[in-house]
């Protein structure tokens, strides 16, 4: 992992928001790439946000960039581009919660700070038997309170990466490695057979179900989009126009809405899908329909722009899937 080779914070502070919501290998590229394109704090700062965004475009999880960019200015503002070297004021970051400004600040400035992520918890939790639910907050502040008592605080970064690595490698959610592992020996868990009931969760995630019904609209090499506000999912990212529905809805409430969404008549289309699809978010099941046609449209709340445009914009990942294989299937050659 090449953050673990370096001290720089803002190298560090990139790589542990990347890593957030991604997996290890995908998010070694985008930390190089990212780091490439804006190899300083300052860099970052002073692009525009859809830049950003553009770099970050097949990470998902999109306010992590937003995040980013925001603190990027905060810290080029208020720091004079130096990266803070105190907790509070790395935690005071915008999209900086308590683990990530404990990561920072023992990486980097070997500050005495316990991090506590998920394989954190799993490790002291079974180690030491607890049973307080990581999802509530008396159990949080347990278990976050226990790892502040068990940092070696001569070597924080050490023992930070120590332990999360041991919870990635040994204590692992399945099959953990109990026979081999050397703290078996003391472990609550491991000898009262507990291994597998801990930690504990006592909250389950409801999912929420959308419908997103998608107009792909394609005239003279350009394609309609429009750029999504603030107040949902995906905020700024570009996505064809779309009606959203509680359910799929018959052919002529399709063209009925697509026609008021468009400003045009073209309730005698036939609007037959050309791809089903989903994408699961942590809290939400998007169900995705899409439809193309040729069609002319003037309309204040779209934008058209040029295909060979379209791997500068972020989009979300949903979408973007749909247009790689559009493209290179030639669907869009064979409908317009």
């Amino acid at each position: 992992m090449p953050w673990k080779e370096t001290d720089d914070p803002y190298a560090i502070w990139l790589s542990e928001i990347i890593l957030q919501q991604t997996r290890v290998a995908q998010g070694i590229k985008y930390y190089h790439k990212i780091l490439e394109r804006f190899p300083k704090v300052q860099d970052l700062a002073n692009a525009s946000e859809d830049e950003v965004l553009s770099s970050w475009k097949g990470l998902g999880y999109y306010s992590r960039a937003r995040n980013l960019h925001t603190a990027a200015k905060t810290i080029v503002r208020d720091f004079g581009g130096v990266f803070p070297n105190t907790y509070d004021d790395i935690l005071a970051l915008k999209g900086v919660g308590p683990y990530t400004a404990a990561a920072i600040s023992s990486f980097a400035f070997g500050l005495p700070y316990a991090v506590v992520d998920g394989n954190v918890y799993r490790v002291l939790s079974r180690y030491f038997g607890i049973s307080d639910p990581i999802d509530e907050r008396v159990g949080r502040l347990r278990l976050q309170q226990l790892a502040q008592e068990c940092l070696v605080t001569g070597a924080p970064g050490d023992y930070n990466q120590a332990i999360m690595d041991f919870g990635a490698m040994v204590c692992t959610p399945a099959l953990p490695q109990c026979v081999a592992c050397p703290m078996s020996l003391h472990c609550r868990a491991y000898h009262e057979d507990r291994v597998s009931n801990l930690p504990v969760k006592a909250k389950k995630i409801a999912v929420r179900e959308r419908h997103f019904l998608y107009f792909v609209i394609i005239r003279d090499q350009h394609i309609l989009l429009s750029k999504r506000g603030r107040g949902d999912i995906w905020q700024g990212l570009y996505e064809p126009p779309l009606i959203e529905a509680k359910e799929q809805l018959s052919n002529i409430e399709l063209a009925q809405k697509a026609s008021l969404l468009l400003g045009k008549d073209i309730s005698h289309r036939l609007l037959t899908p050309v791809e089903r699809t989903k994408q699961k978010l942590t809290h939400q099941l998007i169900r995705a329909t899409f439809y193309h046609f040729d069609l002319e449209v003037e309309h204040r709340d779209f934008q058209w722009f040029a295909l060979t445009d379209l791997d500068q914009l972020a989009m979300p990942r949903i979408v973007d899937r749909h247009f790689k294989k559009m493209f290179s299937s030639g669907l869009q050659a064979s409908l317009f």
